[in-house]
């Protein structure tokens, strides 16, 4: 339950974190938090608080973490001003804050279920009513009976079914601004109370199997569009995941203490071991290794790190032991840094306003204004009162927006269909319009354009075969690709890995080392992309590596070109590797080095420029450009947080795959548009028709729900073009 002025003191106070750096903090669930404005104003007003140090709101778990200036802190008076600004909140659990997260499609799927009861059960009373259409006149008692029945069974599930509209329509009304649920709730409800007017008085006709067959074809649409909604999971949190579950910290008197990263402070020192990821930001006090940092920069050679060197959390930690002092809380890592520009990106995607929307700020009070004018006007020239609210109604519902409401839900389904066919899934309905927009592609190189993994280059069989027991027994990615490429076999004896150099063993009794170049002491040597070989007092062998390129990388730049789109690449790899790939696939604009702050960055002076972005990236480093283009898409192979935070995922080794979506993604355009069209179409005829008395709410309901299945069997038109 949600807490309130008379929620207890003392159970707050419990719930109040006291750190060993002498301050507290209170974690809270703010359920009701749902967009960028919402956490400015939380932020603002409890940071106003006057023991309140810090305040940062996550919408992604919708928790508020609220750091105070002292000992302990007024937890009680941060739960009331919550609850003063509209936003109740609860001690933040995350098995509650899990159960909350689907709530909405909760609600949707159980409203669709009565909704399809109500149908089904108020036909049953219908069906006879209607039989006096075609000379089967049923007595006056017995039809009174059958509305009675409809009624009944009708209404209780159109009340409830309607819920998800009344809501959004109290809300919209509350904020002074009116939306499409505003026009559908007044019908629905206008329509129940003529059935019952009509019931009462013994009128001919009753609607209640208008009103909960109209829901239930809106609900179709709404909750489908849920789904596609539902189908990516928190982005933020998948990158806050890669950081360690906990962080191994060495005592004062030099014993190990497995902490939990929120306990880690500034200034504590860490034990990390090789094959550990770093657990928060860090610089090195003693110990010399290598660190992967793909997920983080997109470079693909290890970086070595000495002495003061800087670690950033979610790096790998290669070869040697490392110990750290740490300079940053967890929450305040490169990690938790990168899941904050991701979580900014797609809340102001969400902004997005879609085709149907922009069409509802005019139609919504045209509808209210016709309908209301067809009842004065009808009274005013001799109806009565009870006809004229049925001319109105049938106005109401005539052009009830559900024709405009599955405009774009239809065609995003339908679309998607194929798209899933062809390898490619989308998971935002609203990517396929911000798709048809792009004018503009930005392509990681590593895990995009090329495969993402080092493969040995042109190897002989009698030197692999020497090497391989040595790169079996490493961690090293190019020895990994070195063992990969001799497959199963023996591992050296009496390995030692020097951190930063490489490895030495027996093997066969012969001492033999691989690694740099420095370390077999060649001179001249030094490639990131080549380790070296020799048994002792013997002949150096190197071996070369690359990332190749995919197959169809070059012919999908190029038919991307025809098509009209500017290109460039955005890498954080090394400039020399950078350079090969954009000219291999003739593309004249790229950047080397950058990190996930500069891509996010070129991602918004491209938007600022007035471009339409498409990322395709595939790293951790990516993840916040994808989160703030216009569309995104990600490769399969990509990391899983990476693909939550695109808007489509592709499947395969096939880079055409961007192509293929961008065609789907026109051509969806342009059924949305012709959908829209013949919806204006229709209530340019069917609300001079429900004015004049032509149609009543029945026959009204039954021409809205035709429109409705016009639109949509133009939509799947959209998934049998070729």
């Amino acid at each position: 339950m949600a807490l309130t002025d008379a929620a207890p003191r003392l159970d707050l106070d419990a719930f109040v974190n006291h750190r060993e750096d002498g301050h507290a903090s209170l974690d809270l669930l703010v359920p009701d938090a749902r967009c960028a404005g919402c956490m400015a104003k939380i932020e603002r007003e409890i940071l106003a608080l006057p023991d309140v140090a810090a305040a940062r709101l996550n919408l992604t778990q919708k928790r508020l973490t609220v750091d105070f200036a002292g000992a302990g802190g007024d937890a009680a008076g941060v739960v009331n001003t919550l609850a003063r600004l509209g936003y109740p909140a609860t001690p933040f659990d995350p098995g509650q804050a899990r159960a909350a997260h689907d709530q909405e499609g909760r609600r949707l799927v159980l409203a669709l279920a009565v909704a399809g009861f109500g149908v089904l059960n108020t036909m049953m009373f219908s069906v006879p009513i209607w039989a006096g259409l075609f000379g089967q006149e049923l007595g006056p008692a017995t039809r009174t009976l059958m509305m009675w029945f409809s009624g009944i069974v009708g209404a209780p599930c159109a009340l409830y079914a309607g819920l998800p509209f009344f809501r959004s329509a109290w809300r919209s009304l509350k904020a002074k601004r009116a939306n499409m649920d505003v026009p559908i709730s007044i019908g629905v409800l206008l329509t129940l109370g003529i059935s019952f007017s009509e019931t009462i008085l013994g009128g001919r006709d009753a609607y209640f199997d208008a009103a909960v067959s109209l829901l239930f074809l809106l609900l179709i649409g709404r909750w489908l569009e849920h789904r596609l909604r539902a189908r990516a999971s928190s982005a933020a949190a998948d990158l806050l995941a890669l950081q360690a579950a906990s962080a191994t910290v060495i005592g004062d008197d030099d014993a190990l203490i497995a902490k939990p990263l929120n306990e880690v402070l500034p200034g504590d020192r860490l034990l990390v071991r090789p094959g550990e990821r770093i657990p928060v930001d860090g610089r090195v006090l003693s110990g010399v290794s290598e660190l992967d940092n793909s997920l983080l920069t997109g470079e693909t050679a290890p970086a070595r790190v000495v002495l003061g060197g800087a670690c950033r959390a979610g790096a790998l930690n290669l070869s040697g032991t490392l110990h750290l002092v740490a300079t940053a809380r967890s929450e305040d890592s490169a990690v938790a840094a990168i899941a904050r520009l991701v979580e900014a990106g797609a809340q102001a995607k969400s902004r997005y306003v879609r085709l149907a929307d922009k069409a509802a700020a005019i139609y919504v009070p045209v509808v209210h204004t016709v309908a209301l004018a067809t009842f004065i006007g009808g009274w005013g020239l001799g109806l009565g009162p009870r006809e004229a609210l049925i001319r109105a109604v049938a106005v109401l519902i005539v052009t009830c927006p559900c024709a405009l409401g599955l405009a774009v839900p239809a065609v995003q389904i339908t679309a998607s269909a194929r798209l899933f066919r062809r390898g490619v899934l989308v998971k935002s309905g609203a990517a396929l319009e911000r798709l048809a927009e792009v004018d503009h592609v930005v392509f990681d190189k590593t895990g995009v354009l090329t495969e993402g993994r080092p493969r040995l280059i042109n190897p002989a069989p009698q030197a692999l075969a020497m090497a391989a027991p040595l790169a079996r027994a490493s961690r090293h990615p190019l020895a990994r690709a070195l063992a990969e490429a001799a497959g199963m076999g023996p591992l050296a004896a009496d390995v030692t890995e020097h951190a930063g150099q490489g490895v030495e063993g027996l093997i066969d009794g012969r001492r033999a080392r691989l690694g740099r170049a420095k370390f077999l002491g060649v001179a001249g040597g030094g490639s990131e992309t080549e380790l070296w070989f020799a048994f002792d007092g013997d002949t150096k062998i190197r071996f070369r590596f690359a990332d190749r390129l995919r197959t169809d990388a070059a012919v999908t730049i190029r038919s991307l070109a025809a098509r009209g789109l500017t290109i460039e690449i955005l890498s954080g790899d090394v400039s020399g590797a950078v350079q090969a790939v954009a000219e291999a696939v003739q593309v004249e604009t790229w950047r080397a080095g950058c990190t996930p702050e500069d891509k996010a960055a070129r991602i918004d002076e491209l938007a600022r420029a007035g471009r339409k972005v498409l990322m395709v990236g595939d790293g951790l480093n990516d993840a916040a450009a994808l989160a703030k283009a216009h569309a995104a898409m990600a490769p399969g192979t990509a990391l899983e947080a990476s693909q939550n935070a695109a808007d489509l995922v592709f499947s395969g080794e096939q880079l055409g795959s961007v192509t293929v979506a961008l065609d789907v993604a026109a051509s969806a355009r342009k059924r949305a548009l012709e959908n829209f069209g013949f919806a204006a179409l229709y209530n340019l005829v069917a609300a001079p028709a429900a004015i004049l008395g032509l149609v009543n709410p029945f026959v009204a309901a039954i021409a809205m729900s035709g429109s409705s299945l016009i639109v949509t069997l133009n939509a799947l038109r959209t998934g049998l073009r070729r």
